[in-house]
């Protein structure tokens, strides 16, 4: 209860003071004595967005952090049940879509509470993703980071069409009550097929992805109250899908088919055939979303506008939290100016923290790795 109270008044300070507000002391007794009357108390509606924007502008693995100030944060603290919690969703994807221009949007529900009938609890890592089916052979058709919760999605009564992208259902608990599988929407659903500027055959390779990147598997901490249900986007780096989703011999493993059709030699690694063909895979990703009119940043303006971040950052006498692994993008590196840039990697609150997947909490290997993450909400 005292650390409760303890990250409440450093929060509420930041808050009073950013904002320019008066009433701190009067603010801080009254969250003293709810916390010591109920265990908890409850935030104001300017406190919740002034809060997820700040955790947004912490995020140390975040290049996008320029646009903070613009989030749209939707207050779905009053929802507890699961239809009402589903078509919520559909709203976030619908407000963020924007006609393509995409917009920052958090959908916040109600803080986790132990024990409590109310809680809500989104097991998808991300709103939107593909299913991974693994074949007899061994070989995986879809997204081979999903393969496991495709497999709970199935035990809970779903059943796919076996493409290599397939939408996986939402699935959603409330309180006590069993996990529920809602269809996402298709009106709410906005993807882009992959083509190329100068090949004509790479749409034959079938290649597509989703518009909007929602992450629903992180808690949001703020004032040491703990969100757990805060399903949050903002738009795609290019380099997020070519040089990882759809490049990664982990996830889709698209570079040596893209190699072959482009008559490389594929038989040895020092050909740089891989670079060759990641090159293009991600200027097919750009070239694609930028005629379908979805918003998208390329890796190059990402770096810059992360360096503006920087310098808006100093002038406000604030210091920039940095995980220099995540903010350099995965291609060309070295000729952006955050590859020259070295920042203090300490996490800061309010901030976002990764959860324990809901049908991982007894292996004891994941706790293991999720307690040696500095990002992990077991380190709150």
């Amino acid at each position: 209860m005292d650390n409760l109270f303890e990250r409440a008044s450093s929060f509420l300070e930041l808050f009073f003071r950013e904002s320019e507000s008066i009433g701190l002391q009067d603010r801080l007794d009254e969250v003293k004595w709810s916390i010591e009357s109920t265990g908890t108390y409850i935030h104001s509606k300017e406190e919740l967005e002034f809060g997820s924007r700040v955790a947004w502008r912490n995020s140390n693995r975040c290049i996008g952090r320029l646009f903070w100030k613009s989030l749209q944060v939707i207050d779905n603290r009053g929802l507890t049940k699961t239809t009402d919690i589903a078509k919520a969703l559909a709203n976030h994807l619908d407000i963020a879509w924007n006609n393509g221009k995409i917009k920052p949007v958090i959908s916040i529900f109600k803080p986790f509470m132990p024990d409590s009938p109310t809680n809500v609890s989104i097991w998808n890592p991300q709103l939107i993703s593909y299913a991974g089916y693994e074949n007899e052979d061994k070989t995986i058709t879809g997204d081979r980071r999903n393969v496991e919760f495709t497999q709970f999605c199935k035990k809970l009564g779903w059943q796919g069409r076996q493409t290599p992208f397939d939408i996986l259902p939402w699935v959603i608990q409330a309180g006590h009550e069993p996990p529920a599988l809602f269809p996402l929407p298709p009106p709410s659903l906005h993807e882009v097929d992959i083509c190329h500027p100068a090949f004509s055959w790479f749409r034959e390779l079938g290649l597509k992805w989703y518009a909007i990147p929602v992450i629903s598997n992180m808690t949001l901490e703020i004032g040491g109250l703990l969100y757990k249900a805060a399903p949050f986007n903002g738009w795609y780096m290019g380099t997020e899908i070519g040089a990882r989703n759809l490049a990664d011999e982990s996830r889709y493993n698209q570079l040596p088919n893209i190699a072959r059709r482009m008559g490389l030699q594929i038989d040895r690694k020092n050909f740089m055939w891989r670079d060759r063909a990641l090159l293009e895979l991600n200027e097919a990703v750009l070239y694609s979303f930028k005629k379908s009119g979805v918003r998208m940043v390329d890796h190059h303006t990402a770096s810059e506008q992360f360096m503006r971040f920087n310098e808006e950052e100093q002038r406000c006498g604030r210091e920039v939290m940095a995980d220099w692994s995540w903010i350099v993008p995965p291609l060309s590196g070295n000729t952006m100016e955050v590859f020259h840039e070295e920042w203090n990697n300490k996490v800061i609150a309010p901030n976002f923290y990764y959860q324990l997947p809901p049908w991982k909490k007894s292996n004891a290997e994941e706790k293991e790795r999720a307690s040696k993450c500095p990002f992990s909400e077991m380190g709150l």
